[in-house]
């Protein structure tokens, strides 16, 4: 079995340095480092323009977003190597020795899947609240002991193993999205032709800054503007879901401007309702059209 890693990054070589270390270092090899470089500025350019053929090198004339990294990554993956599995992360995403080889342990186990995802940690051990795992059943909730494998609706894209058979049914990731949710809908995509999972063995760390959830209602107001991108994008995945998820997609976005309407010590309550209308409104009007990669020969 051999893996692809695909990395997406954007100005943050420190960190990328240490997923790139952490990579090389996996106990089970990967066969092909994958990095998607989203314009970054020029010192991530020299560092893996230096690092030669240890990675493969994707830089893109403009920043994309984490979708159109994705998007570009996985198309690399399928039409430039001939491996059998990808593994998806960001550029703060970093992988333990035995990550990789737990998952591929499990999916030689289980055979036929849509996904696997990794149980994602912060730098202080606990749960990434970015990165909680979303069973099948949405009134159980992962214990963070838990060390059972278990079906899921969708993941992240941080520390992501789809295999190339998936891909090459359901196509890449949708460039349009641009940031937020262009893996839930992915992971959604791939869970409607086998189950997804949970591996609670592979650990990572996501070294986000704090660990704290995205919440329109409490967020700094220089964030708000990549909210338009959350909602419009709920909207589209939303719509894909049989009639009860859809329905339940729809409600929690009412709830969420219901609360920017009335919910007592909201700031820029106006700012923060604008967003949400707009990227609702957008939604509805927002169709892309999904890309299939062209497999290596």
């Amino acid at each position: 079995m051999t893996t692809s890693a695909v990395v997406v990054t954007f100005n943050r070589l420190p960190m990328l340095k240490e997923v790139i270390t952490a990579l090389q270092n996996s106990t089970t090899k990967v066969d092909h480092i994958i990095v998607v470089d989203n314009n970054s500025k020029a010192d991530t350019v020299a560092y893996l323009t230096n690092l030669g053929s240890q990675i493969e090198y994707v830089r893109l004339g403009e920043n994309l977003g984490g979708a159109g990294g994705f998007n570009r990554g996985v198309r690399y993956f399928m039409e430039k190597t001939n491996d059998d599995f990808v593994w998806l992360m960001d550029d703060d995403t970093v992988p333990l020795p035995d990550t990789l080889t737990n998952l591929l342990t499990f999916a030689q186990k289980q055979g036929q899947f849509g996904f696997l995802a990794s149980d994602v940690r912060w730098t202080d051990g606990h749960r990434a609240k970015m990165n909680n795992p979303a069973p099948v059943n949405r009134l159980h909730k992962i214990p963070e002991g838990s060390t059972t494998p278990e079906p899921l609706m969708n993941a992240t894209f941080v520390s992501l193993l789809m295999q190339r058979e998936i891909i090459a049914q359901i196509g890449l990731p949708i460039t349009e999205f641009f940031i937020w949710g262009d893996d839930i809908e992915y992971t959604e995509r791939a869970g409607r032709l086998a189950e997804g999972y949970f591996v609670p063995q592979a650990k990572v760390i996501h070294k986000m800054k704090n660990n704290v959830g995205s919440d329109v209602l409490t967020d700094s107001s220089d964030r708000l503007p990549r909210y338009f991108y959350s909602y419009r994008n709920k909207m589209y995945y939303g719509a894909k879901r049989p009639f009860i998820g859809h329905f339940k997609s729809n409600i929690r976005i009412i709830i969420d401007l219901l609360k920017a309407l009335f919910k007592p010590g909201v700031n820029h309550r106006k700012e923060r309702l604008q967003v949400i209308w707009s990227g609702v409104r957008a939604g509805h009007k927002f169709h892309p059209k999904i890309e299939f990669a062209e497999p290596k020969e």
